[in-house]
Order: structure tokens, then C-alpha cells, then sequence
């Protein structure tokens, strides 16, 4: 049988919806503000799709950590070898995977976020593979698989090995709007076509400059009086807020309306909350560069329920020619696969002044 780590950061993920940009020493206070967990109900999608298999030994932690999404999705094989009290930390992912190794196992599944990649890493180094269940706010790194039933088909194999970055961000600096990453390593992860997401790149070059520019101004044409603009995280976005005159949150979610900021760094309720008081309401986001990530990275409080709200034909997609020649396919992981589908096979992307571009949408399945 193979033997497979399997463990869950159980507060990973938490701050995105509420806006805290990571949950990092911050799950109390995601707490406060009312998120829900979010890393069990990503873990188990994974599990419910592998709980047929009869060769896979899985070796965990206790409670939420692992053995409580194993025995609810009906795994039958499971072995506990790591017992942790209270709430979860950093040093608890770190002891566990230690364990794991000492058990012998051929790969290492964890649930998370770009944190808990860096602690698992920082244990494993390169002796076994390791792959992520995305359940992060950031997940910057390319470890992840590119949504939960993508690490099913992983683990199910066949898979090679391929050599990925562990990247992280300065959680600090990333809530105050400055966009810091750091390399952590080079782990080995399982390989195939389409089913891992590529390490987050920041494009820093004059012409982009110009490329967001002339989207700006054409998105300022076209902006309709009355209507209130959900207007997502990133560089491309930012510079539609300046060309309105308005100071954007660069790594959060702002909403704009008549050229006037109605909320800065809202987190999912102000956003739903807007969305029921305006009827006209549109939401403008920007892929992730390489990764190609809608939604479902670092924008979580653009949520699959505020999208609904709003509604899936008011979404507009921005990215810079340049970006969208380093980025192959578009990939949507809102949390509600029925909505994912929804998209269909590609999107119109706008990517200059009165340019646009249909660019294809990637599933795992």
C-alpha cells in the first residue's frame, strides 16, 4: 500500500473572506470578524474522491488535523502517529510531518495555504514529494494543486516528480499593501498535465506600465453612472482606480461608484452587503500572473456568493497582453465547483484600449 502524510492546517484560509489578507497569527481575529473555517470542507473534497481506493494507507494527526475529515469521508485506511492538544500551530505541522517521515511515507498531502507549505517544507526539504490542497489566502507557491479534485486525481496517480518553488509572503507588509515574497526552497511535488498550479510572477516592465494604462482608460469610458464596481487586488486593477482618481487598497478589494470610493479593503459581508444595496453592480478583477487564477487566490472575499449576487455576466477580466502571454490558461476555484462551470470554456479578457481577447478556461477534470 502507499503510504500517504495527510494533515489539515485547520485556521488556514480563515482571514481571506474577512478581509485580513492571511490568517498567519491572525485566527483569533478572523474569528472575531466572523470567518468560517474553510480548510476541512477543501480537505474533504479531496478525500470523498479517494475514499474508493483500497491501496493507499493514509498516516495522520488527530482531530482536526486529520483523522476527523478521514473518518467522516469514509477513508478505511488510517493510522493516527501524531496527537496535538488545543488549537493547532506551526511547531504541531512540523512534529507531525516528522513523524510521518519516520513512518516512511511516500508522499505528504496537506491542507492550506503558502504558510503551511514553508513548515512542511522546512521539515521535508526534498526527501519525499509534497502537494498542497488549496485552502490558503495567498498560495503563492507552486506546490498546490489547482483546486481539490485536481490533488485527488494527483494522489490516485500515475505521477512523476518535477522540482517547485515554496514561496511566501511577508504576511506584516502584505496587509499594509506591499507585496514582499520570498523563496523558501525547491520541493519535489507530483506531476501532470494541467493539475498543479505555477509559482506566482509579478511583471515589473515599462511596457506594462503603458498596458495598464490604456486599460484604465478604457474601463473609464466605458463605466456607467449609478453603477457600483467591485474593483479586485492586483497592479492592473489598481491603475482603473487611479486613472478615476481614487486611492485603491493594491492587495485588498475595493468598491467604486461615480468615481467615489464606497468601501476600501471591504471583506466578503461589506461586499454582499453593497451588492444587495445597489442593484447595478459589476466586479473587475485581474488573473494572478502565471498562475492564472480568476478566483480563488488571494481575492476570497470575492466570493462564490458575492459573484452569484452580482451575478456571472457582470464580471470583467482585465490583464495585460504581456501577462496573458506567460499565463497559458485561466483557472476559476471559487469554492462552488457549480459556479466554476458556469464559466465555460473561456472568458473575454480586456487587455488594452477597446482590446480584447477570449482567453481559455482550464479544469482539472
Amino acid at each position: 500500500m502507499r503510504r500517504i502524510g495527510f494533515l489539515i492546517n485547520p485556521v488556514a484560509g480563515m482571514g481571506g473572506s474577512v478581509g485580513l489578507k492571511g490568517t498567519d497569527g491572525n485566527a483569533d481575529e478572523a474569528r472575531r470578524r466572523g470567518a468560517l473555517p474553510r480548510a476541512q470542507e477543501r480537505a474533504t473534497i479531496t478525500l470523498h474522491l479517494l475514499s474508493s481506493l483500497t491501496d493507499l494507507l493514509f498516516i495522520t494527526c488527530s482531530g482536526d488535523m486529520g483523522a476527523t475529515a478521514l473518518r467522516e469521508c469514509g477513508i478505511p485506511h488510517f493510522q493516527v502517529v501524531y496527537q496535538y492538544q488545543g488549537t493547532s500551530t506551526a511547531e504541531d505541522t512540523k512534529k507531525a510531518v516528522a513523524a510521518f517521515l519516520q513512518e516512511g511515507v511516500d508522499l505528504i498531502l496537506f491542507c492550506g495555504g503558502d504558510g503551511t507549505a514553508r513548515d512542511v517544507y522546512s521539515v521535508t526539504q526534498r526527501s519525499v514529494p509534497i502537494l498542497g490542497i488549496p485552502a490558503g489566502v495567498k498560495m503563492y507557491s507552486a506546490v498546490f494543486a489547482l483546486d481539490p479534485s485536481a490533488a485527488a486525481a494527483l494522489v490516485s496517480g500515475p505521477y512523476g516528480v518535477q522540482d517547485a518553488e515554496v514561496m511566501d509572503v511577508d504576511e506584516e507588509a502584505y496587509r499594509k499593501g506591499a507585496l514582499e515574497t520570498r523563496l523558501s526552497g525547491i520541493a519535489r511535488v507530483p506531476a501532470r498535465a494541467h493539475l498543479t498550479q505555477a509559482a506566482k510572477q509579478v511583471f515589473e516592465e515599462a511596457d506594462e506600465d503603458r498596458a495598464k494604462e490604456e486599460i484604465a482608460r478604457f474601463l473609464q469610458e466605458v463605466m456607467l453612472p449609478g453603477v457600483l464596481y467591485i474593483i479586485g487586488a492586483g497592479t492592473t486593477t489598481e491603475a482603473i482606480a487611479r486613472q478615476l482618481g481614487v486611492v485603491k487598497t493594491l492587495l485588498g478589494v475595493d468598491a467604486i461608484r461615480d468615481g467615489s470610493l464606497v468601501a476600501s479593503d471591504a471583506d466578503e459581508k461589506t461586499l454582499l452587503d453593497l451588492a444587495g444595496r445597489y442593484p447595478e453592480t459589476r466586479i473587475i478583477v485581474s488573473p494572478i500572473g502565471a498562475q492564472g487564477f480568476i478566483l480563488g487566490r488571494g481575492n476570497q472575499q470575492i466570493s462564490a456568493a458575492v459573484v452569484k449576487n452580482v451575478g456571472l455576466q457582470n464580471l470583467i477580466v482585465v490583464a495585460t497582453p504581456h501577462k496573458l502571454r506567460e499565463t497559458p490558461s485561466l483557472y476559476v476555484d471559487s469554492g462552488d465547483p457549480a459556479l466554476d462551470r458556469e464559466f465555460g470554456e473561456s472568458i473575454q479578457v480586456i487587455s488594452g484600449y477597446r482590446i480584447a481577447q477570449r482567453k481559455k478556461i482550464s479544469r482539472s477534470q
